[in-house]
């Protein structure tokens, strides 16, 4: 998606309602700095409020995203196309947060054992011992429970039983047996246990 496009397709269609990115921003019930950004084409709305702000500025989501308006033999293909954009856009996010979890786990390791050997072999009095460890132990908790998030999260599982591909629940996801990525779990579709594959892509809408 051409984001500088889209960010003048913005601010073309904000001024056309003659709003203001202050205006535009407390309608969406964000900062005017994101605004400004969308219009520079830094970035892109979020999901969450594509909807109302399509609203706001009369326009449809496709059109927002092709950063043009659209004529009505255009609107399907060019719907196809965003579609096809977003699910790639989307795959990659998920292959950037899923090399995060591997990375910021790895580091909250190597800093807890960092963290045991200074205690172990570094002199010091005991109470300064005990707020190390607790630091130490508190760090490791927070990064296992993001990394718990991002695993839950980014892409989907496979059921092996109907390939029903959906997001499973925090609880779900961490307490199921698993091997690596893959987890013993209860498909929602057909409500059958199986192993299920952690995959990126997803032709149906996820269940969250």
């Amino acid at each position: 998606m051409d984001q500088i496009k889209i960010g003048k397709f913005i601010a073309d269609c904000r001024k056309k309602k003659n709003l203001t990115q202050i205006q535009l921003a407390d309608k969406l019930g964000i900062t005017d700095r994101a605004i400004s950004k969308w219009e520079c084409g830094k970035s892109l709305p979020d999901a969450s409020i594509m909807l109302d702000l399509c609203e706001i500025l009369s326009i449809s989501v496709n059109e927002l995203l092709t950063g043009e308006e659209l004529e009505m033999e255009r609107y399907n293909k060019q719907a196809d196309t965003n579609l096809i954009e977003m699910k790639k856009q989307k795959e990659e996010a998920d292959k950037r947060l899923l090399r995060i979890e591997i990375v910021l786990m790895a580091i909250s390791i190597t800093f807890f054992i960092s963290i045991l050997l200074i205690i172990g072999f570094v002199e010091m009095p005991l109470w300064a011992k005990i707020l190390i460890g607790i630091g130490g132990f508190i760090q490791l908790i927070i990064s296992t429970l993001l990394c718990f998030r991002i695993e839950q999260k980014a892409g989907y599982y496979e059921c092996e039983e109907c390939h029903h591909k959906y997001v499973p629940t925090f609880a779900q996801s961490n307490f199921s047996p698993h091997m690596g990525r893959t987890k013993f779990m209860k498909c929602p579709k057909c409500g059958m246990k199986s192993w299920n594959k952690k995959v990126l892509s997803n032709d149906e809408n996820p269940e969250n």
